[in-house]
């Protein structure tokens, strides 16, 4: 189905700065609204319920994939984590442009449900930066590191398969790529057809 809104999917593996590039983009952009996934892991830091995610048990999420609501979701990190078809297809529909964050294989199965989606993956500028930024977020154990470090050379294999890669080296550089995407989408062809209807009709381009 094709919606007015377009479908913007970031992935990265955990400490390259997805959450960070995403949540500055939209403070820039009001535009650009997150679609808010599902995940069995408990909340960190200042998180809450509704906002960074919807934090349900194991029952809850085996529930809703029962009924078929997630686009996708996976195993991450010893956790599950989905996203809602429903919420997405709303925002859209409203001509809002949706951005999810979200790991590569979730990000490979949303491609195939929303074929329009454009697939952004973070990359850190090394392995040594990767590993201090996870240290210094200070939010881990040494053991957790070490998993998501192990995580992070699967998932970075994977970059070929989007759309863009943005290397978040500085940060500033990066968020300009991001927008710079996110812009240059609005302005394909098929993106305008779709959300200037009127205007294409009204000029009469088929």
């Amino acid at each position: 189905m094709e919606y007015p809104g377009n479908l913007f999917v970031v992935a990265a593996p955990s400490g390259a700065g997805k959450s960070s590039l995403v949540r500055a983009l939209q403070e820039l952009d009001s535009h650009v609204q997150p679609s808010v996934s599902h995940t069995t892991r408990a909340p960190r830091g200042q998180e809450k319920h509704g906002r960074e995610y919807f934090f349900v048990s194991e029952p809850e999420f085996d529930a809703m994939v029962r009924a078929d609501a997630f686009v996708e979701w996976a195993h991450v990190h010893q956790h599950r984590y989905g996203t809602s078809k429903k919420a997405i297809a709303e925002r859209m529909e409203q001509g809002a442009d949706v951005i999810l964050e979200i790991d590569f294989q979730g990000a490979i199965q949303i491609k195939e449900a929303f074929a329009n989606a454009v697939c952004i993956f973070i990359l850190p500028p090394s392995w040594e930066e990767l590993r201090a930024r996870l240290e210094r977020r200070g939010e881990d154990s040494a053991q957790t590191i070490e998993i998501r470090m192990k995580n992070a050379a699967v998932e970075v294999a994977q970059a070929g398969k989007f759309d863009f890669v943005i290397i978040n080296e500085l940060f500033d550089r990066a968020l300009f790529d991001l927008k710079a995407i996110v812009h240059a989408q609005r302005l394909k062809f098929a993106a305008q057809a779709r959300s200037r209807a009127d205007t294409f009709q009204a000029l009469n381009i088929p």
